[in-house]
C-alpha cells in the first residue's frame, strides 16, 4: 500500500512536469510563430501587400547570383505615377491608397511568375524580371504596363486618368549589383521624365557619366560662387564716327582647378538653375565698378561698363535698391553704367519691371537688348521699356558681307532703333570688310575681335590708357 502510494506521487510529479514541458512548447511555439509574423511583416509593404525594399533587395541579389553563374540577363524596371501628391492634397489620402492599391494589382497582371514586383515607397514601384532574353524582352513588358495604365481608374466616385513614368537598367551592361541596378534604373526614370509623360528610357552609361558630371560641376560653382573665384574680363566697344572707345562689356571667366576653363554659355545657365546667379550677378557688378574706378584714377578717360542682367535680377523686387547700393558704395556715376538684358527676359515683362527699368534709366543707367533678333521678337516690348541700344547679334554680323539675309536683317534692325532714337552695336565684328559694311549701314558702335579680344583686368586697363586720348586704331 505504502508502495502504491509512492507510486502515485511519482507519476503525478512526472505528469505535472510534461504538463510543464508542454506549455513550455506552447510557449515556445508562439513566440516562433509571432517571429516569423513580425519577419513577413518586416518585409512586407502594409498598404499594397507587395514586397518592400528590403525584401526585393534580397530577391534582386538572388537573381544576380544565378545570372553570374549562368551568364544570363536581368531588368530592374523604376515605374512613378505621375502627379500623385496633387491626387493626395486634393482628393485625400484614402484617394490615394486606393489608386496605389489599384496600381500594384494592374502591375502584377502585367507581369510572368517569376517577376517580382515591390513598392519601395510613395508613388513608386519596382519591378525585376529575371532571366530575359534583351530590351526587347523589357519593352514588351513596359508596353503593357502603359497599356494597363492607359484606362481610367474609377476612385471614390472620381474617375482618373493616371499618367507614369518608367527607367530600366539591365544586367550586366548597367551595373553589377543591386544598388547599381537600382539607382540606375532611377536616373533613367528621371531622364525620361524630360521627355514627357508616360515615357521610357534605359539607362545609358553615357547619360549617367553627364549627369553626374553636372551634379559634380554644381557642387563645383556653388564652391567658387562663395569663394568669389572667377575673374573678369572686358572687351572694348568703339565708335564708328569718332572711332574712339567708348565701352567695354564685362564678361565673368571660371578657370576651373581640374577641368580648366568653363564656357559662360555652359556656368551661367547653370547658375541661373542651382539659384546662385544673384549673388555671381553682385559680385560681377560690384568688380566691374570698382575697376571703372580703378581705370579713371589712373588717367583713362572714363568709358562706359555694359553688365549682362540675368532673369533672375531682373525679377528681382530688389533690383532697383541693389544696384542703387553699388552705385553709391563704388562712386561710380550711374551714366557710365549699362545693363545689358535679353529679349527672352523682357518678353515675360511685367508692371513691376517696367517700373524698375524705367526708375534705373530716369538716373541715368542705360539699357540695352543683347543678341537682338534672336530671341523670341514681340516688338511691342520696345515701346514699354526704356531702352538706349539694341545690340546686332554676331550670328547675323558675321555673315553681313556673305548672305544677303543677314545683311537685310542687320540693315533692318538699324533702321528700327534709329527710328526710335536708339543707338546700333554690332557684335562679332572681325574683319574690316564687315565694319566698313556696317559703317554703311549706319551703324554706331561695334564691339569683336577686330578691335580686342576680352582683356584680363589689367590688360584692359592698358588698353583704356593706350586709347584714351586718340580715335582707336590697329
Amino acid at each position: 500500500m505504502h508502495d502504491a502510494s509512492r507510486t502515485r506521487r511519482q507519476l503525478q510529479k512526472e505528469i505535472d512536469a510534461l504538463r510543464g514541458r508542454v506549455v513550455l512548447l506552447e510557449e515556445t511555439v508562439t513566440k516562433m510563430r509571432h517571429r516569423g509574423e513580425s519577419h513577413g511583416a518586416a518585409f512586407t509593404d502594409r498598404l499594397t501587400g507587395l514586397p518592400n525594399r528590403s525584401m526585393f533587395y534580397d530577391t534582386l541579389n538572388t537573381a544576380l547570383f544565378s545570372a553570374k553563374s549562368n551568364g544570363g540577363k536581368l531588368a530592374v524596371i523604376f515605374f512613378a505615377l505621375d502627379r500623385f501628391k496633387l491626387i493626395n492634397d486634393t482628393l485625400g489620402q484614402f484617394v490615394g491608397d486606393a489608386l496605389l492599391r489599384e496600381a500594384a494589382v494592374r502591375l502584377d497582371a502585367c507581369l510572368a511568375p517569376r517577376d517580382t514586383l515591390c513598392r519601395p515607397g510613395r508613388n513608386e514601384f519596382l519591378l525585376l524580371l529575371p532571366g530575359i532574353g534583351g530590351r526587347d524582352d523589357v519593352m514588351r513588358v513596359v508596353e503593357s504596363v502603359f497599356a494597363a495604365m492607359a484606362d481610367s481608374f474609377l476612385l471614390a466616385d472620381q474617375e482618373l486618368v493616371i499618367n507614369a513614368n518608367m527607367g530600366s537598367c539591365l544586367y550586366p551592361e548597367g551595373g553589377d549589383s543591386a544598388d547599381a541596378l537600382i539607382r540606375n534604373a532611377y536616373a533613367a526614370l528621371l531622364k525620361s521624365k524630360d521627355f514627357g509623360k508616360n515615357t521610357h528610357r534605359f539607362f545609358s552609361p553615357q547619360s549617367y557619366e553627364s549627369e553626374f558630371g553636372r551634379l559634380l560641376l554644381e557642387n563645383d560653382l556653388r564652391r567658387a560662387v562663395s569663394r568669389r573665384d572667377f575673374a573678369l574680363h572686358y572687351q572694348p566697344q568703339v565708335d564708328l564716327q569718332g572711332g574712339r572707345v567708348v565701352g567695354v562689356e564685362a564678361l565673368a571667366r571660371w578657370q576651373h582647378q581640374t577641368l580648366g576653363n568653363i564656357s559662360p554659355d555652359q556656368f551661367i545657365p547653370l547658375a541661373e538653375d542651382i539659384g546662385v546667379m544673384a549673388p555671381l550677378g553682385e559680385w560681377v557688378l560690384r568688380t566691374a565698378c570698382e575697376h571703372h574706378l580703378a581705370c579713371s584714377s589712373s588717367g583713362c578717360r572714363p568709358v562706359r561698363y555694359a553688365v549682362n542682367l540675368s532673369p533672375t535680377q531682373l525679377y528681382s523686387d530688389n533690383l532697383v535698391p541693389w544696384i542703387f547700393s553699388v552705385l553709391e558704395e563704388t562712386g561710380l556715376e550711374p551714366g557710365y553704367l549699362e545693363l545689358e538684358i535679353t529679349e527672352g527676359a523682357l518678353l515675360q515683362n511685367s508692371t513691376a519691371t517696367v517700373a524698375a527699368l524705367n526708375t534705373l534709366h530716369a538716373e541715368g543707367v542705360q539699357i540695352a537688348i543683347d543678341d537682338f533678333g534672336t530671341g523670341y521678337s514681340s516688338l511691342a516690348y520696345l515701346n514699354q521699356f526704356p531702352i538706349s541700344k539694341l545690340k546686332i547679334d554676331k550670328t547675323f554680323t558675321g555673315a553681313v558681307t556673305t548672305d544677303e539675309k543677314s545683311a537685310a536683317i542687320s540693315q533692318a534692325i538699324i533702321s528700327l532703333a534709329h527710328s526710335l532714337d536708339m543707338r546700333v552695336m554690332a557684335e562679332g565684328v572681325e574683319t574690316p570688310e564687315q565694319l566698313d559694311y556696317l559703317r554703311d549701314l549706319g551703324c554706331d558702335e561695334i564691339q569683336g575681335y577686330l578691335v580686342s579680344c576680352p582683356l584680363p583686368a589689367d590688360e584692359t586697363m592698358e588698353f583704356l590708357a593706350r586709347h584714351s586720348h586718340s580715335p582707336f586704331s590697329r
